[in-house]
Protein backbone atom coordinates (compact mmCIF):
# COMPACT_ATOMS: atom_id res chain seq x y z
CA UNK A 1 0.00 0.00 0.00
CA UNK A 2 1.16 3.57 -1.23
CA UNK A 3 1.86 6.36 1.42
CA UNK A 4 -0.58 8.50 1.57
CA UNK A 5 -0.18 12.46 1.96
CA UNK A 6 0.26 13.61 5.00
CA UNK A 7 -2.02 17.16 5.61
CA UNK A 8 -1.96 18.55 8.79
CA UNK A 9 -5.19 20.39 9.91
CA UNK A 10 -5.32 24.19 9.08
CA UNK A 11 -6.73 25.87 12.22
CA UNK A 12 -5.93 29.60 11.36
CA UNK A 13 -7.29 28.93 7.08
CA UNK A 14 -10.09 31.64 6.87
CA UNK A 15 -12.37 30.42 3.74
CA UNK A 16 -14.84 32.44 1.97
CA UNK A 17 -17.46 31.84 4.45
CA UNK A 18 -15.62 32.73 7.19
CA UNK A 19 -18.24 35.64 8.39
CA UNK A 20 -21.45 33.11 8.17
CA UNK A 21 -21.92 30.92 11.57
CA UNK A 22 -24.25 27.86 11.26
CA UNK A 23 -26.30 26.07 14.24
CA UNK A 24 -26.89 22.78 12.95
CA UNK A 25 -29.88 20.75 14.71
CA UNK A 26 -29.75 18.20 12.56
CA UNK A 27 -28.98 14.29 13.48
CA UNK A 28 -27.34 11.48 11.09
CA UNK A 29 -26.21 11.83 7.41
CA UNK A 30 -27.83 14.82 5.33
CA UNK A 31 -27.64 17.62 7.52
CA UNK A 32 -24.22 16.69 8.74
CA UNK A 33 -22.60 16.70 4.86
CA UNK A 34 -24.54 20.00 4.25
CA UNK A 35 -22.80 21.82 7.43
CA UNK A 36 -19.64 19.90 6.35
CA UNK A 37 -19.12 21.44 2.94
CA UNK A 38 -20.35 24.89 4.83
CA UNK A 39 -17.25 24.32 7.29
CA UNK A 40 -14.96 22.96 5.17
CA UNK A 41 -15.41 26.61 3.20
CA UNK A 42 -14.88 28.71 6.16
CA UNK A 43 -18.40 28.89 8.43
CA UNK A 44 -18.41 28.68 11.81
CA UNK A 45 -20.72 25.54 12.28
CA UNK A 46 -22.03 24.90 15.90
CA UNK A 47 -23.47 20.94 16.23
CA UNK A 48 -26.06 21.38 18.54
CA UNK A 49 -26.38 17.63 20.19
CA UNK A 50 -27.83 16.17 22.77
CA UNK A 51 -26.12 15.17 25.72
CA UNK A 52 -26.03 10.97 24.23
CA UNK A 53 -24.44 12.92 21.37
CA UNK A 54 -25.53 12.87 17.35
CA UNK A 55 -26.33 9.54 16.75
CA UNK A 56 -23.98 9.92 13.96
CA UNK A 57 -21.10 9.17 16.46
CA UNK A 58 -22.58 5.38 17.35
CA UNK A 59 -21.52 4.61 13.72
CA UNK A 60 -18.26 3.02 14.73
CA UNK A 61 -15.61 0.80 13.00
CA UNK A 62 -13.38 -0.94 16.03
CA UNK A 63 -14.81 1.79 18.45
CA UNK A 64 -13.88 4.63 16.18
CA UNK A 65 -16.30 7.17 15.06
CA UNK A 66 -14.92 7.30 11.57
CA UNK A 67 -18.33 8.49 10.15
CA UNK A 68 -18.24 11.20 12.26
CA UNK A 69 -14.81 12.17 12.20
CA UNK A 70 -15.07 12.84 8.67
CA UNK A 71 -18.53 14.64 8.40
CA UNK A 72 -18.05 16.82 11.62
CA UNK A 73 -14.41 17.57 11.07
CA UNK A 74 -14.06 21.69 11.27
CA UNK A 75 -16.84 22.06 13.66
CA UNK A 76 -17.38 23.10 16.84
CA UNK A 77 -19.92 20.67 19.50
CA UNK A 78 -22.72 22.74 21.90
CA UNK A 79 -24.14 19.76 23.99
CA UNK A 80 -27.73 20.63 25.24
CA UNK A 81 -30.82 18.54 25.95
CA UNK A 82 -33.16 20.90 24.13
CA UNK A 83 -36.07 18.71 25.52
CA UNK A 84 -35.55 21.21 28.49
CA UNK A 85 -36.92 24.59 28.22
CA UNK A 86 -34.10 26.02 29.67
CA UNK A 87 -31.69 24.89 27.40
CA UNK A 88 -33.99 25.99 24.31
CA UNK A 89 -34.11 29.65 25.70
CA UNK A 90 -30.19 29.37 25.97
CA UNK A 91 -30.37 28.63 21.90
CA UNK A 92 -32.17 31.26 21.31
CA UNK A 93 -29.67 33.87 22.87
CA UNK A 94 -27.47 32.53 19.68
CA UNK A 95 -29.89 32.76 16.67
CA UNK A 96 -29.59 36.42 16.78
CA UNK A 97 -26.06 35.68 15.81
CA UNK A 98 -26.55 32.64 12.84
CA UNK A 99 -26.99 33.10 9.84
CA UNK A 100 -28.09 29.85 8.89
CA UNK A 101 -30.28 26.66 10.82
CA UNK A 102 -30.95 23.44 9.95
CA UNK A 103 -32.77 21.11 11.90
CA UNK A 104 -34.16 17.56 11.11
CA UNK A 105 -36.66 16.77 13.68
CA UNK A 106 -40.10 15.34 12.17
CA UNK A 107 -41.87 18.02 10.55
CA UNK A 108 -43.96 19.71 14.04
CA UNK A 109 -41.55 18.81 16.30
CA UNK A 110 -39.42 22.06 16.08
CA UNK A 111 -43.03 24.02 16.74
CA UNK A 112 -43.75 22.10 19.53
CA UNK A 113 -40.15 22.93 21.23
CA UNK A 114 -41.00 26.66 20.77
CA UNK A 115 -38.80 27.42 17.95
CA UNK A 116 -40.92 27.17 15.00
CA UNK A 117 -40.23 29.37 12.19
CA UNK A 118 -42.28 32.27 12.79
CA UNK A 119 -40.84 32.10 16.27
CA UNK A 120 -37.06 31.89 14.84
CA UNK A 121 -37.23 34.60 12.24
CA UNK A 122 -38.75 36.59 14.91
CA UNK A 123 -35.77 36.54 16.91
CA UNK A 124 -33.55 36.80 13.29
CA UNK A 125 -35.69 38.23 10.23
CA UNK A 126 -32.52 37.35 8.23
CA UNK A 127 -32.02 33.86 9.00
CA UNK A 128 -31.92 31.05 6.75
CA UNK A 129 -33.90 27.88 7.93
CA UNK A 130 -33.31 24.35 6.33
CA UNK A 131 -35.90 21.79 7.49
CA UNK A 132 -34.79 18.33 6.88
CA UNK A 133 -37.41 15.44 6.74
CA UNK A 134 -38.01 12.21 4.90
CA UNK A 135 -40.87 13.51 3.32
CA UNK A 136 -41.57 16.87 3.18
CA UNK A 137 -42.88 19.43 5.74
CA UNK A 138 -46.59 18.75 4.03
CA UNK A 139 -48.15 15.83 2.14
CA UNK A 140 -49.85 13.17 3.07
CA UNK A 141 -46.72 11.72 4.24
CA UNK A 142 -44.86 14.17 6.02
CA UNK A 143 -45.91 12.87 9.10
CA UNK A 144 -43.76 9.48 8.64
CA UNK A 145 -40.57 8.84 9.66
CA UNK A 146 -38.38 9.09 6.83
CA UNK A 147 -34.20 7.34 6.70
CA UNK A 148 -32.46 6.81 3.23
CA UNK A 149 -33.18 3.69 2.82
CA UNK A 150 -37.22 4.22 2.33
CA UNK A 151 -36.62 6.93 0.26
CA UNK A 152 -34.08 4.94 -1.87
CA UNK A 153 -36.63 2.54 -2.67
CA UNK A 154 -40.30 5.02 -2.97
CA UNK A 155 -38.09 7.37 -5.06
CA UNK A 156 -38.15 4.74 -8.07
CA UNK A 157 -34.28 4.48 -7.87
CA UNK A 158 -34.31 0.61 -6.30
CA UNK A 159 -36.64 -0.26 -8.53
CA UNK A 160 -34.45 0.08 -12.02
CA UNK A 161 -31.25 -0.43 -9.95
CA UNK A 162 -29.52 -4.04 -10.25
CA UNK A 163 -30.55 -6.97 -12.49
CA UNK A 164 -33.44 -8.10 -14.07
CA UNK A 165 -33.83 -11.71 -12.96
CA UNK A 166 -33.06 -10.43 -9.38
CA UNK A 167 -34.65 -8.26 -6.73
CA UNK A 168 -34.07 -4.27 -6.52
CA UNK A 169 -30.79 -3.41 -5.07
CA UNK A 170 -30.80 -0.40 -2.51
CA UNK A 171 -27.39 1.76 -2.46
CA UNK A 172 -24.47 0.49 0.07
CA UNK A 173 -23.56 4.00 1.35
CA UNK A 174 -26.03 6.72 2.30
CA UNK A 175 -27.25 7.83 -1.29
CA UNK A 176 -30.31 10.21 -0.61
CA UNK A 177 -28.87 12.02 2.45
CA UNK A 178 -25.89 12.68 0.47
CA UNK A 179 -27.49 13.96 -2.35
CA UNK A 180 -30.13 15.91 -0.24
CA UNK A 181 -26.76 17.66 1.83
CA UNK A 182 -25.50 18.62 -1.62
CA UNK A 183 -28.71 20.10 -2.83
CA UNK A 184 -29.42 21.30 0.89
CA UNK A 185 -25.76 23.48 0.56
CA UNK A 186 -26.52 24.70 -2.84
CA UNK A 187 -30.31 25.92 -1.48
CA UNK A 188 -28.71 27.69 1.46
CA UNK A 189 -26.05 29.52 -0.45
CA UNK A 190 -28.93 30.44 -2.93
CA UNK A 191 -31.17 32.02 -0.11
CA UNK A 192 -27.67 33.69 1.86
CA UNK A 193 -27.33 35.39 -1.35
CA UNK A 194 -31.04 36.96 -1.48
CA UNK A 195 -30.15 38.07 2.19
CA UNK A 196 -26.52 39.48 1.30
CA UNK A 197 -26.68 41.02 -1.97
CA UNK A 198 -30.22 41.83 -2.18
CA UNK A 199 -30.80 42.52 0.96
CA UNK A 200 -33.98 40.40 1.45
CA UNK A 201 -35.12 38.19 4.40
CA UNK A 202 -34.46 34.91 5.73
CA UNK A 203 -36.64 32.55 4.69
CA UNK A 204 -37.74 28.63 5.10
CA UNK A 205 -36.12 25.87 2.73
CA UNK A 206 -37.99 22.73 3.08
CA UNK A 207 -35.27 19.66 2.11
CA UNK A 208 -37.08 16.38 2.38
CA UNK A 209 -34.86 13.49 1.08
CA UNK A 210 -37.05 12.49 -1.53
CA UNK A 211 -37.42 15.34 -3.30
CA UNK A 212 -33.74 15.80 -4.82
CA UNK A 213 -33.43 11.77 -4.34
CA UNK A 214 -36.09 11.81 -7.41
CA UNK A 215 -34.70 15.01 -9.07
CA UNK A 216 -31.16 13.12 -9.60
CA UNK A 217 -32.72 10.19 -11.48
CA UNK A 218 -33.43 12.27 -14.79
CA UNK A 219 -36.29 11.92 -17.56
CA UNK A 220 -37.94 8.77 -15.58
CA UNK A 221 -41.31 10.32 -15.86
CA UNK A 222 -41.30 11.72 -19.08
CA UNK A 223 -39.79 7.89 -20.17
CA UNK A 224 -43.10 6.26 -19.10
CA UNK A 225 -45.23 9.07 -20.46
CA UNK A 226 -43.80 8.59 -24.06
CA UNK A 227 -43.18 4.44 -23.68
CA UNK A 228 -45.78 3.26 -21.26
CA UNK A 229 -43.01 0.97 -20.23
CA UNK A 230 -41.17 0.89 -16.96
CA UNK A 231 -37.50 1.36 -17.29
CA UNK A 232 -36.67 -1.99 -16.44
CA UNK A 233 -33.27 -3.10 -14.27
CA UNK A 234 -30.29 -3.15 -16.74
CA UNK A 235 -27.08 -4.04 -14.32
CA UNK A 236 -24.59 -2.44 -15.56
CA UNK A 237 -26.20 -2.03 -18.84
CA UNK A 238 -27.56 1.28 -20.49
CA UNK A 239 -31.48 1.73 -22.64
CA UNK A 240 -29.46 5.15 -23.62
CA UNK A 241 -26.61 4.38 -24.78
CA UNK A 242 -24.26 1.42 -26.08
CA UNK A 243 -21.74 -0.52 -25.49
CA UNK A 244 -21.77 0.55 -21.60
CA UNK A 245 -20.82 -2.29 -19.28
CA UNK A 246 -18.92 -3.95 -16.93
CA UNK A 247 -16.66 -6.96 -18.24
CA UNK A 248 -14.30 -9.05 -15.89
CA UNK A 249 -10.80 -9.18 -17.00
CA UNK A 250 -8.08 -12.03 -16.88
CA UNK A 251 -7.19 -11.46 -13.48
CA UNK A 252 -10.88 -11.56 -11.90
CA UNK A 253 -10.81 -8.07 -11.42
CA UNK A 254 -12.94 -5.69 -13.70
CA UNK A 255 -13.47 -2.86 -16.25
CA UNK A 256 -16.38 -0.66 -16.84
CA UNK A 257 -15.91 0.43 -20.84
CA UNK A 258 -18.64 3.25 -22.04
CA UNK A 259 -18.98 3.83 -25.67
CA UNK A 260 -21.90 6.33 -25.63
CA UNK A 261 -20.80 8.56 -28.55
CA UNK A 262 -20.78 7.10 -32.43
CA UNK A 263 -17.18 8.19 -33.31
CA UNK A 264 -16.12 6.22 -29.68
CA UNK A 265 -18.29 2.99 -30.66
CA UNK A 266 -16.36 2.63 -34.11
CA UNK A 267 -13.00 3.52 -32.77
CA UNK A 268 -14.03 0.32 -30.21
CA UNK A 269 -14.81 -1.73 -32.91
CA UNK A 270 -11.97 -0.92 -35.07
CA UNK A 271 -9.70 -1.58 -31.23
CA UNK A 272 -11.22 -5.40 -30.90
CA UNK A 273 -10.62 -6.34 -34.28
CA UNK A 274 -14.57 -5.92 -35.81
CA UNK A 275 -14.58 -3.11 -38.36
CA UNK A 276 -17.30 -4.87 -40.06
CA UNK A 277 -19.52 -3.77 -36.99
CA UNK A 278 -19.26 -0.38 -38.29
CA UNK A 279 -21.76 -0.67 -40.89
CA UNK A 280 -23.01 -3.67 -39.82
CA UNK A 281 -27.41 -3.10 -39.35
CA UNK A 282 -27.47 -4.08 -36.03
CA UNK A 283 -24.90 -2.21 -34.61
CA UNK A 284 -24.39 0.95 -37.06
CA UNK A 285 -26.29 2.85 -34.87
CA UNK A 286 -26.70 3.77 -31.05
CA UNK A 287 -30.28 2.55 -31.22
CA UNK A 288 -29.60 -0.22 -32.95
CA UNK A 289 -26.28 -0.86 -30.40
CA UNK A 290 -28.95 -0.69 -27.25
CA UNK A 291 -31.32 -3.16 -28.99
CA UNK A 292 -28.35 -5.80 -29.40
CA UNK A 293 -26.66 -5.10 -26.49
CA UNK A 294 -26.53 -8.40 -24.92
CA UNK A 295 -25.13 -9.84 -28.33
CA UNK A 296 -22.23 -6.68 -28.65
CA UNK A 297 -21.52 -7.13 -24.95
CA UNK A 298 -20.58 -11.29 -25.62
CA UNK A 299 -17.66 -10.18 -28.05
CA UNK A 300 -16.42 -7.15 -25.78
CA UNK A 301 -16.45 -9.22 -23.10
CA UNK A 302 -14.53 -12.27 -24.44
CA UNK A 303 -11.95 -10.18 -25.98
CA UNK A 304 -11.80 -8.03 -22.76
CA UNK A 305 -11.33 -11.79 -20.75
CA UNK A 306 -7.89 -12.31 -22.26
CA UNK A 307 -6.39 -9.64 -20.35
CA UNK A 308 -5.36 -8.17 -16.91
CA UNK A 309 -7.41 -5.10 -15.66
CA UNK A 310 -3.81 -3.35 -16.11
CA UNK A 311 -3.74 -4.44 -19.74
CA UNK A 312 -7.01 -3.89 -20.44
CA UNK A 313 -6.89 -0.07 -19.64
CA UNK A 314 -3.59 0.77 -21.19
CA UNK A 315 -4.55 -1.65 -24.68
CA UNK A 316 -7.96 0.41 -25.10
CA UNK A 317 -6.09 4.17 -23.39
CA UNK A 318 -3.71 3.79 -26.48
CA UNK A 319 -6.75 2.98 -28.45
CA UNK A 320 -8.29 5.74 -27.55
CA UNK A 321 -11.73 4.32 -26.28
CA UNK A 322 -13.60 5.28 -23.19
CA UNK A 323 -12.44 2.57 -20.41
CA UNK A 324 -11.25 2.39 -16.29
CA UNK A 325 -10.82 0.05 -13.92
CA UNK A 326 -13.42 -0.40 -11.13
CA UNK A 327 -11.51 -0.15 -8.39
CA UNK A 328 -12.25 -1.35 -4.21
CA UNK A 329 -11.01 1.09 -1.99
CA UNK A 330 -7.56 -1.08 -1.65
CA UNK A 331 -6.66 0.31 -5.19
CA UNK A 332 -7.42 3.82 -4.41
CA UNK A 333 -4.92 3.84 -2.17
CA UNK A 334 -2.58 2.97 -4.24
CA UNK A 335 -3.67 5.18 -7.41
CA UNK A 336 -1.28 7.34 -8.64
CA UNK A 337 -4.12 10.54 -9.18
CA UNK A 338 -5.67 9.84 -6.27
CA UNK A 339 -2.20 10.51 -5.01
CA UNK A 340 -1.14 13.45 -6.79
CA UNK A 341 -4.17 15.37 -6.35
CA UNK A 342 -3.88 14.71 -2.54
CA UNK A 343 -8.12 13.58 -3.00
CA UNK A 344 -7.06 10.80 -0.50
CA UNK A 345 -4.49 11.83 2.46
CA UNK A 346 -3.80 11.17 6.10
CA UNK A 347 -4.52 13.81 8.97
CA UNK A 348 -3.35 13.37 12.19
CA UNK A 349 -5.98 11.79 14.77
CA UNK A 350 -5.80 11.19 18.39
CA UNK A 351 -7.61 7.42 17.95
CA UNK A 352 -5.37 6.27 15.21
CA UNK A 353 -1.68 6.54 14.06
CA UNK A 354 -3.58 8.64 11.05
CA UNK A 355 -6.70 9.04 9.76
CA UNK A 356 -7.62 8.69 6.06
CA UNK A 357 -10.54 10.85 4.47
CA UNK A 358 -10.98 12.75 1.27
CA UNK A 359 -10.25 16.61 1.56
CA UNK A 360 -12.00 19.18 0.30
CA UNK A 361 -14.19 19.10 -2.44
CA UNK A 362 -14.80 20.85 -4.71
CA UNK A 363 -11.94 23.09 -5.67
CA UNK A 364 -11.35 26.76 -6.02
CA UNK A 365 -8.54 28.34 -7.14
CA UNK A 366 -8.65 31.97 -5.34
CA UNK A 367 -10.34 30.97 -1.92
CA UNK A 368 -9.83 27.35 -1.31
CA UNK A 369 -11.59 25.35 1.53
CA UNK A 370 -9.32 23.68 4.41
CA UNK A 371 -9.84 21.30 6.95
CA UNK A 372 -9.69 23.70 10.22
CA UNK A 373 -9.85 21.23 13.01
CA UNK A 374 -10.48 17.51 13.68
CA UNK A 375 -14.32 16.67 14.71
CA UNK A 376 -15.36 17.95 18.21
CA UNK A 377 -15.83 16.14 21.48
CA UNK A 378 -18.88 16.18 22.42
CA UNK A 379 -19.81 19.48 24.29
CA UNK A 380 -16.21 20.40 23.69
CA UNK A 381 -17.06 24.31 22.79
CA UNK A 382 -19.95 24.18 25.40
CA UNK A 383 -18.32 27.13 27.79
CA UNK A 384 -17.05 29.57 25.43
CA UNK A 385 -20.38 29.25 23.65
CA UNK A 386 -22.74 29.55 26.79
CA UNK A 387 -20.18 32.34 27.85
CA UNK A 388 -21.38 34.06 24.93
CA UNK A 389 -24.88 33.52 25.46
CA UNK A 390 -24.47 34.95 28.91
CA UNK A 391 -23.80 31.72 31.04
CA UNK A 392 -21.65 32.41 33.96
CA UNK A 393 -19.51 29.86 36.01
CA UNK A 394 -21.74 29.48 38.87
CA UNK A 395 -24.53 29.38 35.86
CA UNK A 396 -23.26 26.72 34.12
CA UNK A 397 -22.32 24.24 36.88
CA UNK A 398 -25.28 24.22 37.42
CA UNK A 399 -26.35 23.73 33.76
CA UNK A 400 -24.00 20.39 34.18
CA UNK A 401 -25.92 18.96 37.09
CA UNK A 402 -29.10 19.24 36.16
CA UNK A 403 -28.70 17.72 32.80
CA UNK A 404 -29.12 20.44 30.82
CA UNK A 405 -25.73 20.64 29.02
CA UNK A 406 -23.10 18.41 28.70
CA UNK A 407 -19.08 18.96 29.60
CA UNK A 408 -16.51 17.68 26.91
CA UNK A 409 -17.05 14.10 26.11
CA UNK A 410 -18.05 12.93 29.47
CA UNK A 411 -21.51 11.56 27.83
CA UNK A 412 -21.36 8.61 25.25
CA UNK A 413 -23.73 8.56 22.39
CA UNK A 414 -26.76 5.98 22.16
CA UNK A 415 -25.67 2.70 20.54
CA UNK A 416 -28.49 2.09 17.45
Amino acid sequence: MATLPRRNYQPGAKGTLNSVRVLDLSRLVAGNMLTQFLADFGAEVIKVEPPAGDTLRAWKTKDVQINWKIYARSKKSLGLELRKPEARELLKKLIPSAQILIESFRPGTLEKMGLGPDELLKLNPKLVIVRISGWGQEGPYSKRPGFGTLVEGMSGFASFNGFADREPVLPPMYLADTVAGLYGAAAVMTALREVEVNKGKGQIIDLPLLDPMFAVLGPQAANFRLTGKVKPRTGSGSTNAGPRNAYKCKDGLFVCLSSSTQKMAERLFRSIGHPEFITDPRYATNAERVKHAEELDAVIGAFIAQRTQAENVAFFEEAEVTIGPIYDIRQIFDDPHFLARELLADYPDADMESFPMHHVVPRLSGTPGSIRTPAPQLGEHNRDLLREAGVDDEAYAKLLAAGIACDGDAAKPEEE
